[in-house]
């Protein structure tokens, strides 16, 4: 299988370097290159790749808003980039759908890793740090669109989900790993993967940063106070 990408930034060096890098793999194909955000939603349109590299701040439309509209009019996976690192910048990202966050400097091998990843429907994120990020920001008060709220877990929206599955959600909140949910529900690894992606499948998330994401918004986890 070859990975299509579409790679977004206002710089022309960074965003011919980071496609030159993709591009020398044998199994990533760079489909198109977009100078700001309203092109790489174009470039998505006519290309349907598997991955988009989005920039953050671009002119015209910057890299959170074209998140957005990718998300919702495709299913490439969206790997914000920027040279900042400050916590807003990743929650925005977050909930307009990007399934990772990368700074700009980061290394060869990662960017590539980075790429396969999101395509095998994991996160760039550790889940640990998922968790405590949307723990954080729910704790300041900070309302979700679709939040259960104090009264509980959105039964509505978790209503599709098995007790076992509900349990995995939680785990997955919690940030722990394949073996750590493993362990702690009794089964294999290969078990606690397919019920994650039944998990995902059944609540159309995208990967396990999204879970983390609803395992808040619904109230099966209250996020930290203080």
């Amino acid at each position: 299988m070859t990975i299509r990408v579409v790679v977004a930034d206002d710089q022309e060096l960074v965003r011919s370097g980071f496609a030159m890098i993709l591009g020398a793999q044998p199994d990533i194909e760079v489909v198109a290159e977009a100078g700001d955000g309203a092109e790489a939603v174009e470039a998505v349109r006519r290309h349907a790749p598997d991955v988009v590299l989005l920039d953050i701040r671009m002119p015209r439309m910057d890299g959170i808003e074209a998140a957005g509209v990718v998300c919702a009019e495709s299913d490439a996976k969206v790997v914000m980039l920027t040279t900042f690192d400050q916590d807003d910048y990743v929650y925005e990202a977050l909930h307009a759908g990007a399934s990772g966050f990368l700074l700009k400097d980061v290394r060869r091998d990662d960017l590539v890793h980075a790429v396969r990843v999101v395509v095998a429907g994991d996160s760039l994120l550790a889940p640990s740090v998922a968790r405590r990020l949307v723990a954080d920001f729910t704790g300041r008060g900070q309302a979700l669109e679709g939040a259960g709220g104090p009264g509980g877990p959105d039964s509505g929206v978790l209503g599709a989900l098995t007790a076992r599955e509900r349990e995995t959600l939680v785990l997955l909140g919690r940030g722990l790993s394949n073996a750590e949910m493993a362990a702690e529900l009794v089964v294999s690894e290969h078990t606690v993967k397919t019920h994650v992606s039944n998990v995902l499948a059944k609540l159309g998330l995208r990967d396990r940063i999204q879970a983390v994401i609803c395992a808040y918004e619904t109230g099966l986890i209250a996020p930290r106070q203080g």
